[in-house]
């Protein structure tokens, strides 16, 4: 279980940090109170996780052998490519899930991508965040999940997920990953605007390929 645990922390924080629900909520907690923010944000994220871990689960009516090799494969496939992707990326590249947010927000909250660009590099927060009284935590909350949640579903981190739910522990994956989610987005809400400005798409990238063959290494020595 402790194996799954740290298998689900690390390789969901990896995934997470940068990804588009990543930046969906720090752009969320410029405009609006940041504790419903991440209320919603961390029910949509834990949620997610479940259905993803049962998904995964549904895997073990499958041969083990099949899956024991599918996920290795799956875990390799992911690390070449994004090996192969950190190549490519110029070394002062900003993240790309920061621009995925943007045009993502401005479809679904109906508003122009200056707005929304603006809302995510503003220096000062105190700013943005004066008109949060007039909107309900209640209608807050219940954005940020619905936002969250359509955002992750179908993203590499499901997928991540999915693929640990099949491979190790029920409920070590779970609680590893919803820590896992929940750390980034605290991250996200507290140093999110920072972070979109500084942090290295090319880095990111390159830290997730070696976790994937790392532990497509460790799957391979432990045996199915």
């Amino acid at each position: 279980m402790l194996t799954a645990f740290t298998a689900g922390l690390l390789l969901i924080s990896i995934s997470e940090i940068g990804d588009k629900s990543f930046f969906v909520a720090a752009i969320l907690a410029m405009r609006y109170c940041r504790r419903s923010v991440f209320l919603g944000a961390i029910a949509a994220l834990a949620i997610m996780t479940v259905i993803s871990v049962a998904l995964g689960q549904v895997l073990n009516f499958v041969p083990k052998l099949w899956v024991h090799y599918a996920v290795i494969a799956l875990f390799l496939f992911f690390g070449i490519r994004l090996l192969l992707e950190s190549r490519t990326i110029p070394k002062n590249q900003s993240c790309v899930g920061a621009k995925e947010a943007i045009a993502y927000l401005s479809e679904n909250l109906k508003e122009n991508a200056e707005e929304t660009n603006t809302l995510l590099t503003s220096v000062s927060l105190r700013e943005t965040n004066r008109a949060t009284d007039q909107f309900p935590s209640w209608q807050v909350f219940s954005q940020s999940f619905s936002l969250t949640f359509l955002a992750e579903w179908g993203d590499r981190t499901q997928f991540n997920t999915i693929a640990l739910g099949a491979s190790h522990n029920l409920f070590g994956v779970t609680m590893g990953a919803i820590l896992a989610h929940g750390i980034c987005s605290l991250i996200a809400i507290i140093c999110g605007s920072f972070l979109a400005q500084r942090i290295s798409d090319r880095w990111v990238t390159l830290i997730g390929g070696l976790l994937f063959i790392l532990f497509a290494f460790i799957s391979l020595v432990q045996g199915e």
